[in-house]
């Protein structure tokens, strides 16, 4: 016990120090005078949620990556559709999001306590971290401050979301498009040591690349897919530990996607997986310092926009 404490201090300690700069908006005690107890109600909130139901951990991470790779950490996936507008969260990519009721219940819990003072965009990314330290996974500072947007549309994430496909000619593309390079993609990947995937997303991986397909869990996720697609899978073993298995299901042709298992076939990712895989406690280190990172991607300044009310409608 005592070790793993010591482990998990180091990590903290280090990744506080090498994480890089913070955005001049953000700031470790942002509410520390205005909302000093903000970080524990979202805790709080959190750990109910994944006591009743633990899959909902990898859910709440996949809902700030998805906030952050499309116009930036704006809170703008959380925003309903209206008449005129389809918004991000009805974007077909979006259709398996999960936890945002659990999103709500944190907004609740602190507008009870604060009104007005925590955004939705900060609410998002605490979820997360809290989300991945309830999973066994590292604990990271989160520099807070971030501002809500008032655009959410779905055309917005065609091409800003990173596709279940092979080519990672693509995937560094789209991440070096919002600042994370080759290292922070393969890092950042490993989030997918938390949580499920329907058949929609590796059904087609099935037939076309029985070569980087290990033959039992091909055949497994067959008979998960022969009817429509609303069978589920596992992205590795350990679906609600964050973990390194990930990796190491890459390095025996185990990897649920064609985005995941080609990480480990091309050249460009295939060391970063094999250091991940042998050592979990780097791929820690390294996914701390991808989501300090990513969580400052294109962030909302001034006017641009405003700490909602409500996280699924922009203040009237």
């Amino acid at each position: 016990m005592m070790k793993s404490f010591v482990r998990l201090l180091i990590l903290v300690q280090v990744a506080a120090a090498l994480a890089g700069p913070v955005a001049a908006e953000l700031s470790m005690d942002y509410y520390g005078m205005t909302c000093p107890f903000a970080e524990y109600i979202v805790r709080n909130v959190v750990g109910e949620a994944l006591m009743k139901d633990p899959t909902l951990a990898g859910s709440l991470l996949r809902l700030h990556f998805h906030d952050c790779f499309v116009q930036g950490c704006d809170a703008s996936v959380l925003l309903n559709s209206t008449d005129g507008n389809t918004a991000e969260k009805d974007a077909q990519a979006n259709k398996s999001l999960r936890g945002f009721e659990v999103i709500d219940s944190i907004k609740e819990a602190l507008e009870a306590q604060c009104p007005g003072v925590v955004s939705c965009a900060d609410v998002l990314a605490l979820a997360a971290r809290d989300a991945v330290f309830m999973a066994r996974g590292p604990y990271y500072p989160v520099p807070l401050g971030r501002r809500d947007g008032t655009r959410s549309v779905d055309s917005d994430t065609f091409l800003a979301l990173p596709p279940p496909i092979k080519n990672v000619t693509v995937l560094i593309k789209i991440f070096d498009e919002v600042g994370l390079d080759v290292h922070d993609m393969v890092a950042l990947s490993g989030g997918h040591t938390l949580g499920i995937a329907h058949c929609a997303s590796f059904k087609a991986r099935l037939q076309a690349e029985t070569e980087t397909l290990d033959g039992s869990l091909a055949k497994s996720l067959g008979s998960v897919c022969k009817g429509d697609d609303s069978g589920t899978a596992p992205f590795d073993r350990t679906s609600t530990r964050f973990d390194g298995v990930y990796y190491q299901e890459l390095t025996s042709r185990r990897g649920l996607l064609s985005s995941d298992q080609t990480l480990f076939e091309s050249p460009e990712t295939k060391e970063i997986v094999s250091m991940f895989a042998m050592n979990p406690d780097y791929f820690f280190y390294s996914f701390m310092q991808g989501m300090h990172k990513m969580g400052q991607i294109n962030l909302k300044e001034g006017d641009e926009g405003e700490i909602r009310k409500t996280c699924w409608v922009i203040n009237s």
